[in-house]
């Protein structure tokens, strides 16, 4: 294959802009300005046309989409149109449309154009299902070609930046974000039914919290104070568990001021949602229904390939942390008594730690890290989190060391994270205390949110919590290997 130069194609995209805006000039000057059409009484979708057939046969329909090809073979042509739901084909002859509009058709529409076709569905000798067209019109002219058919948006940089481009040549990529709205809907479907309510919590905070993730910071004009983007919907969510809201959810976006790599965006969606009552392990059964619920709504089976590997969702593993650390680096914790025989454990192997998290739970949590996590492909969930690395999270009765917590895992990734919350509001204060010194001690300006300790003074029933990402969700049930794929506008870097 000739190998294409960029400059030559910069060069034919500046010609062809040309010669197009030539013949919208052209158009206009005739009395034909398609920019003036407001509206096109659209009567049915090409995949509907398609695919019920015996419905359509011989009638007569309006279907408007993008001018996609064009075979012109003397008085009768073949194009496709492609709309919302994919390509249909048009037959088009000059005795049907009349000589003007054929003429216009092969000489003033391009591929790209948008247009309007009022005919009648008939199947061509080779079975082909077509709308032979009486009335052809162009809505809106192109004036930029699309990229070029057989080889479209090749480089990644250019398809996460021309996304429009991106969906017109891509069906699959049109199918996975029709796909991700079939999980959006089917999360909120199983949580509704359920009984949970769907509330809208702030985005902009008049503080930072001292919570691990690095917020966004902006500046309230007319307030004259520094404000934050949420990096989670947690505490106001549990306002209303103290308020009297007996299940509550909020599936929105979550901003957070760090890296980017296939599994992490600047800006992603989470759903957290919170049960009066309950605790971990009715959020552990929960996360299995809702699972299986959006897996059968959204592809139809409960046994997910991705990347590859077949992911069962009908079955989970379920294991304590230290034993996953026994199971996958032949440590037991459970035999080790002190915070100096955890760390000698770790000079052994080789297992790094930071000056600040020498404990006990601190090594424990690198070890599952550094042996653990990259092992869970099929869906586990690790339970007892050691308290250190769990602020927000209720102690296990029996011991004191641990909390109540689970994350549950597939393909090496972390998808999710509950509790049975905190609602001891001495032991939340002196955590959240401790957590935002740390904070400031970085440099941050962190503090802690007195309304919400407030609101925890006043009582907060027993509660399960979880939170998790909708696009690593996502990213599985359409097999997409990079976050960016399953964002229709993912964070990029300006270019110059």
């Amino acid at each position: 294959m000739e190998e294409r130069n960029p400059a030559n194609e910069a060069e034919d995209i500046i010609e062809q802009a040309k010669i197009r805006r030539e013949k919208l000039a052209k158009l206009v000057g005739e009395g034909n300005d398609p920019f003036t059409k407001t509206s096109y009484p659209v009567t049915a979708l090409g995949a509907d046309i398609k695919g019920k057939f015996e419905n359509y046969e011989g009638k007569t329909v309006c279907i408007a989409g993008r001018l996609m090809s064009r075979r012109v073979m003397g008085k009768a042509s073949f194009s496709h149109i492609q709309d919302s739901s994919g390509q249909i084909q048009v037959y088009v002859t000059r005795q049907d449309v009349g000589e003007d509009v054929y003429a216009a058709y092969k000489k003033d529409f391009d591929i790209g154009d948008i247009v309007g076709v009022e005919g009648f569905v008939f199947r061509t000798q080779t079975g082909e299902v077509t709308v032979h067209a009486t009335k052809f019109e162009m809505l809106a002219k192109a004036l930029l070609p699309l990229p070029e058919k057989y080889n479209g948006l090749q480089n990644v940089d250019m398809k996460y930046r021309l996304r429009h481009l991106d969906l017109i040549m891509n069906e699959g990529v049109r199918e996975t974000f029709y796909k991700r709205a079939r999980i959006i809907s089917g999360i909120r479907e199983y949580l509704d039914r359920r009984g949970y309510y769907e509330a809208e919590t702030p985005v902009l905070l008049p503080l930072e919290i001292g919570a691990d993730a690095r917020p966004f910071k902006t500046h309230h004009n007319a307030l004259d104070i520094d404000m934050y983007l949420r990096i989670e919907t947690e505490l106001y969510l549990k306002r209303l568990i103290v308020g009297g809201f007996g299940r509550v959810y909020e599936m929105g976006r979550i901003f957070r001021n760090e890296g980017m790599d296939p599994k992490h965006n600047p800006e992603f969606t989470t759903v957290e949602l919170y049960e009066a009552y309950a605790d971990y392990h009715t959020m552990m059964d929960l996360v299995e229904e809702l699972y299986r619920f959006v897996a059968e709504r959204a592809c139809g089976t409960l046994q997910i390939s991705y990347q590859g590997t077949v992911l069962d969702f009908s079955k989970w593993e379920k294991l304590t942390m230290t034993e996953a650390v026994k199971k996958y680096a032949g440590v037991d914790f459970a035999l080790i008594s002190s915070d100096e025989e955890a760390q000698s454990v770790a000079a052994e192997k080789n297992v790094p730690l930071e000056k600040d998290k020498t404990s006990k739970g601190h090594i424990l949590a690198a070890f599952f890290d550094a042996f653990v996590e990259d092992k869970l492909i099929q869906p586990t969930f690790i339970y007892e989190y050691p308290v250190e690395i769990s602020p927000l999270a209720k102690r296990k009765p029996d011991d004191p060391t641990m909390c109540e917590r689970f994350e549950y895992f597939m393909m090496g990734m972390e998808m999710g994270n509950s509790f049975s919350e905190l609602n001891d509001p001495i032991d939340q204060r002196a955590r959240m205390e401790a957590q935002a010194a740390k904070k400031r001690a970085a440099g941050a300006n962190a503090q802690v949110d007195e309304d919400f300790l407030d609101a925890l003074e006043h009582g907060m029933p027993p509660t399960g919590g979880l939170g998790f990402g909708v696009d690593r969700l996502v990213m599985l049930l359409t097999d997409s290997a990079s976050i960016r794929d399953v964002l229709l506008f993912p964070t990029m870097k300006p270019k110059k």
